[in-house]
């Protein structure tokens, strides 16, 4: 079984994985650009992920990118657990919902619901999809990507009213949008790992070799959202991260996370979460004592 290696690089890829972990509390949060994807068949996790507490139960088949930080911090009655890294690029050329991709993005985390025939299901389809890697990888990854795809759809299907793309309609943005979905792909990457820095549109544009305001109206066709609505998503997140899991100042972790000032980043926080970062460091620490 797998375990988190606390000397990896921050960022280091996994590629396409599917793997058995066993559970470690984690010393610090892993970062990475696949979409992850976690199967228990038994008790429950509990990670941080970004500024969240978010407990993953057995049988439900849970996903999240994973270029946000995560960590486990908890664990109740887990022998293993299944572990799945798409790389972001191959996911986003699925056809799935954009606003699926874009609560991913947004660094939510998505669970499917959780019934016995799903459960029976799921835990079949990841054990036969890890015995199928494992086997060999090279001539198992193609149907294994497509019997994931399949269930990814069904799982965008019962969280957005809107159905995913016909195959057809797949085809023809794979035509058309590639290139475009590639560049996406790579300023939402640029910025998860930069947005600690002082960071401008000019700089995520360069990156991609794109006008500013062309990269604009491209990322927010691509996600709906911003480049700033994500690069302040990320700062308040990490910020949400450092007040549950540190005792630091206020102002230094304002700092840590990116902002540039004590005001602009508790307006962001607060037009964010709804709360001030000292009313959710009171909160989270009441709720978790």
């Amino acid at each position: 079984m797998q375990h988190f290696d606390t000397q990896r690089p921050e960022f280091a890829p996994y590629g396409f994985t599917c793997e058995v972990w066993e559970p470690v509390p984690m010393p610090r949060p892993d970062r990475h650009d696949e979409i992850e994807i976690n199967f228990l068949d038994s008790g429950s996790l509990t990670y941080l992920i970004g500024g969240n507490r978010i407990t993953v139960d057995a049988h439900t088949l849970t996903l999240f990118w994973a270029a946000v930080p995560h960590q486990i911090i908890e664990f109740r009655d887990v022998t293993h657990y299944y572990v799945i890294t798409i790389p972001f690029g191959w996911f986003l050329q699925w056809g799935l919902p954009e606003s699926l991709q874009t609560q991913l993005i947004l660094g939510n985390v998505l669970s499917g619901k959780s019934d016995p025939k799903t459960a029976v299901r799921d835990k079949f389809l990841f054990e036969q999809w890890h015995s199928d890697v494992a086997i060999d990888p090279e001539d198992t990854r193609e149907f294994v990507l497509l019997e994931l795809k399949a269930r990814l759809l069904r799982l965008a299907r019962s969280y957005f009213k809107n159905p995913a793309l016909s195959s057809d309609d797949r085809e023809a943005r794979l035509r058309n949008s590639s290139p475009n979905l590639a560049k996406a792909e790579l300023m939402a990457c640029h910025i998860a790992r930069n947005f600690k820095s002082r960071l401008q549109i000019k700089d995520i544009a360069e990156c991609v070799d794109l006008h500013p305001d062309y990269a604009s109206t491209l990322f927010r066709k691509t996600f709906g959202l911003t480049l700033n609505g994500l690069i302040t998503r990320h700062r308040v997140a990490e910020a949400q991260r450092l007040l549950i899991s540190s005792n630091d100042q206020i102002i230094d972790i304002a700092f840590a996370a990116g902002f540039d000032s004590l005001s602009r980043f508790n307006r962001a926080f607060k037009e964010t979460t709804g709360m001030t970062p000292r009313g959710f460091r009171k909160e989270c620490r009441f709720n978790h004592r």
